[in-house]
């Protein structure tokens, strides 16, 4: 289920062309995770992302994951538009060859001051370590089942927001996203340290049996008040391992 991205110095889950599912940094190497102290816009932020890589003596096809925030939900046209566009900037730097991607992804829509234009929160790359344990960066997921269909179609408990139609979609995105992401690796809930949440409505029901219990919240839980980037889609997660992380 994984495939080797040897030029970034990591294996990565293969998903659909704008993203992989993770990224897990080779033997020898680990992940970075860089927080922008402000959103910048997109184009600002891959430079930025880009003279912070080369400058840590990293090619830049050592890029190995985003995070992103965008000013509202997108149709299923508009998202696949913006997209396209996205990762113009991968096939520039020699990771997006046409067809596989990579870098793993999360792109959500703050609901409160969102930015005026997509815009980077966060960015990850692998450097050399001499440390032995593994890092690893598992994609955003929502309450979407892969493969084929419309987002009508794949959506589980679609446009549901009852206290269960949210549980369901929270217990989805737990196993069916996360947790199956981190096996192909060959992690566990054990290994984050760090997980966050995107979500405009109350979940709070759903958090003992399904992430306390199920050891998801051992590093506490980063929830941010933000809508999954497409229509419809109402819960969001994403996780890591990294052991350095930087603001800049």
């Amino acid at each position: 289920m994984t495939r080797e991205f040897s030029a970034g110095n990591y294996r990565f889950i293969p998903s659909v062309f704008q993203y992989s599912a993770g990224a897990a940094a080779d033997d020898g190497y680990e992940i970075e995770r860089v927080r922008f102290d402000r959103l910048v816009p997109l184009a600002e932020g891959f430079a930025r992302a880009a003279k912070f890589i080369q400058e840590a003596g990293r090619p830049l096809t050592a890029f190995c994951a985003c995070e992103l925030r965008s000013p509202a939900a997108f149709s299923e046209d508009g998202f696949r538009a913006f997209n396209l566009h996205y990762v113009k900037t991968l096939s520039e730097w020699g990771i997006f060859d046409g067809t596989t991607n990579p870098v793993a992804r999360s792109n959500v829509c703050p609901e409160i001051d969102p930015p005026s234009e997509p815009s980077f929160y966060a960015f990850s790359f692998t450097r050399p370590t001499a440390a032995k344990s593994p890092t690893f960066v598992i994609a955003g997921g929502a309450e979407a089942r892969e493969g084929g269909g419309s987002y009508v179609e794949r959506t589980v408990r679609y446009r549901d927001l009852s206290p269960e139609g949210l549980r369901e979609k929270v217990r989805f995105t737990t196993t069916c996203q996360m947790e199956n992401r981190m096996t192909a690796f060959g992690f566990g809930w054990k290994d984050t340290t760090g997980v966050q949440a995107y979500s405009v409505h109350d979940f709070h029901h759903a958090l003992v049996d399904e992430l306390v219990r199920r050891g998801a919240l051992r590093s506490g839980l980063t929830w941010h008040f933000a809508r999954p980037p497409v229509i419809d889609l109402e819960y969001e997660m994403d996780c890591r391992r990294v052991m350095r992380e930087a603001v800049i």
